[in-house]
């Protein structure tokens, strides 16, 4: 036998709400990560129409909204309905340091994935010393290997400090 009212049901979805911090964050699920250069977010949006989706960034905050629209079949009668219909939203601060202009967005079965790169004056770089004489030095104190031009070519030239 199917139990079609459940008493504890109210009490499962505040108990939900109070865990997550919203009921958008049971319908929209994420993980992030950083790979290298880049972040990866993955949303959950099982059952929504990508056409559906929204995805803006306004000054530092990502904003996600998703639509997923209730069954309207007449004939139906449900039996258990945990999956929540309306319009969803989330929205992340992003830090400093990532190149907002460059954000790309794809979906696959189901989920989103957002790939935010770090910007290049954010990633570690090595800094090279050049000397009064403009020869730029290793991280070793040796010259590095300078290139003259001899009769349009180039060609290098060694020089010891």
């Amino acid at each position: 036998m199917v139990l079609t009212f459940d008493p504890f049901r109210e009490f499962d979805r505040l108990a939900g709400q109070m865990m997550s911090g919203s009921a958008a964050g049971l319908a929209m699920p994420m993980d992030l990560y950083r790979s290298g250069d880049h972040f990866v977010l993955h949303c959950d949006l099982a059952g929504i129409d990508p056409g559906s989706v929204q995805i803006d960034v306004d000054r530092r905050v990502l904003t996600i909204r998703a639509e997923r629209s209730a069954r309207t079949d007449d004939d139906v009668q449900w039996l258990r309905r945990e999956r929540p219909t309306g319009t969803f939203e989330r929205r992340i601060t992003l830090g400093d340091g990532l190149d907002l202009d460059k954000i790309s967005a794809t979906w696959q079965d189901g989920v989103l994935t957002l790939t935010i790169p770090v910007a290049e004056a954010a990633k570690p770089r090595r800094i090279t010393i050049t000397t009064g004489d403009h020869r730029e030095v290793t991280d070793r104190g040796e010259a590095a290997e300078e290139h003259k031009v001899v009769d349009g070519t180039a060609s290098p030239a060694l020089t010891k400090s």
